[in-house]
């Protein structure tokens, strides 16, 4: 049974989410940006690259193509749900969601906005059959925002994970409709952040209906902002729902309807190591392990990816810094090395399906590290460095099951690495503990569905059993 909801906080609730803070960041906001608006409409008509982003981005050029979607006599029966992803990562996120959302409202409008480029093109990539429209999120001023809610017109808005938006959120209250988070997390260096400006931020998270977290750490961190306590629940992370069976991008026995080896020219015996989500400054650990790794592992491959693919020209050059050849994905029939630069999109979580062993970036510097069930649910062995401050519950859970590994520096990348490579059967046991602790934690795309259906319901009495 869902949470009763008890009596608002009187000082987080005003009249049709006008609250006087978010009524002033609103007012500045939209002030500020319309003295840049002839800079950004110089720009948008000069240069193609932002054309296209920045118009649409104002409601300028998103009605046309949303309009034969929004009066479709197939539609209109059915809820309007307006999913975001700010990038790549929050759109991987999003994907089983969505799945779900389509299924259980298959008469349901589904609009899905990005704010990256990257973003846009990985959900354009992997979501386009299951949405309605795929386009660029409005600005956070109020022209903007109100073109976008009177166009779409949605019944539930979901935020995945991250981009929170004063104005958009105010907006979005202000014209009743529910506003839910998924996947959020709040580690304790952003909430120290947030409660510099707990005047700004703690109005604009209770515009939320609901704050479905992905840990219970990351709920109490949360609560620190004093925000209503039924209105924040621990629900897990939607990734352990990239099932198997629903997804062959996270499949290791069915990769092969998505992507082989053959497809990068990899020999089908030798084994590979992924290191995925790389940051500037991990480049050279992994190579440098890597190289002595060679010594003694000639056979093995190896797949960068890192986490901004225009850094790739510049990864090239470190490798070439070491005396090492590289291949691009990008790049039809060149000459195959043993070392691949993944500069596409939407392709690492297939690729780990190729993998024997997954190294998550983000982890051996400062950067918070990557979602590892990406890795996990093909059952390879993982290993990740010391930083993995973003996903704390989940590399700590995956340690204790015995399904990852913690490195810290070159040394340590060599000796973990080689002592897998030498024992398959260790390596095989590391993989299926990862896997388990994926499966052991399904259930979570449900369980958001439940919330949802109360949201866009809640007229009607939820029972569980």
């Amino acid at each position: 049974m869902l949470r009763e909801q008890k009596k608002p906080d009187s000082t987080l609730t005003y009249l049709n989410g006008r609250h006087p803070v978010l009524q002033l960041y609103t007012l500045l906001s939209t002030f500020l940006f319309l003295l840049c608006l002839p800079l950004i409409l110089a720009v948008s008509l000069l240069k193609k690259k932002y054309r296209g982003k920045n118009l649409q981005r104002l409601g300028l050029t998103l009605s046309r193509p949303l309009q034969t979607i929004i009066k479709s006599p197939a539609k209109k029966d059915g809820p309007v749900i307006w999913i975001h992803a700010l990038s790549v990562g929050e759109v991987t996120s999003a994907l089983p969601l969505i799945r779900g959302l389509r299924r259980q409202y298959p008469d349901s409008t589904l609009f899905f906005s990005t704010t990256t480029r990257t973003g846009q093109a990985t959900a354009k990539q992997l979501a386009k059959d299951l949405v309605d429209a795929i386009f660029f999120s409005p600005f956070d001023t109020f022209f903007s925002v109100r073109s976008f809610i009177h166009l779409l017109e949605p019944s539930l808005f979901i935020l995945v994970e991250t981009d929170f938006w004063p104005c958009w959120l105010m907006q979005l209250k202000k014209n009743k409709i529910p506003c839910l988070l998924v996947n959020g997390r709040f580690s304790k260096k952003s909430i120290t952040n947030y409660q510099r400006f707990r005047f700004l931020f703690r109005p604009m998270f209770a515009c939320f209906s609901l704050l479905s977290l992905q840990t219970k750490q990351d709920a109490k961190n949360l609560q620190c902002l004093g925000l209503p306590e039924e209105k924040i629940i621990p629900l897990g992370n939607l990734k352990f729902d990239a099932t198997l069976a629903s997804d062959a991008h996270y499949t290791k026995n069915n990769y092969a309807n998505t992507i082989t080896r053959a497809d990068f020219g990899l020999e089908k015996n030798r084994p590979l190591l992924i290191c995925g989500s790389t940051h500037r400054g991990e480049e050279e650990i992994i190579l440098g392990a890597w190289k002595t790794i060679k010594k003694n592992q000639p056979d093995l491959y190896l797949l960068l990816a890192p986490r901004n693919i225009e850094r790739t020209e510049e990864i090239a050059k470190i490798a070439k810094s070491y005396g090492l050849q590289t291949t691009r994905r990008s790049v039809r029939n060149a000459v195959s090395t043993d070392i691949l630069l993944l500069d596409s999109l939407g392709e690492l979580a297939a690729c780990y399906g190729l993998a024997d062993i997954a190294l998550i970036g983000g982890s051996l510097v400062e950067a918070g590290g990557h979602n590892p069930l990406e890795a996990a649910i093909v059952g390879i062995p993982i290993l990740f460095g010391p930083h993995m401050e973003d996903f704390s519950e989940i590399s700590r859970d995956l340690v204790a099951a015995g399904g990852a590994l913690v490195v810290t520096d070159s040394d340590a990348i060599t000796v973990g690495i080689t002592e897998l490579l030498n024992a398959p059967d260790q390596a095989k046991k590391m993989g299926h503990a990862a896997k388990m602790l994926v499966q052991n934690n399904q259930g979570v795309v449900q369980s958001h569905l439940d919330i949802i259906d109360h949201l866009l319901n809640p007229h009607i009495i939820h029972e569980k059993g």
